[in-house]
């Protein structure tokens, strides 16, 4: 594997890795709303 071929690899590598965690706690987070306003709707 050449030298770019490994710069590439390790920036999508470093770079993926705080994406994943923060596309997880969005989707948790927006989840989380919608079911307490559809728990909200339900009980009021």
């Amino acid at each position: 594997m050449s030298a770019l071929e490994k710069l590439v690899w390790n920036v999508l590598g470093y770079a993926a890795m705080p994406l994943i965690f923060l596309f997880g706690f969005i989707a948790v987070s927006v989840a989380a709303c919608l079911i307490l306003m559809w728990l909200d709707k339900r009980r009021g």
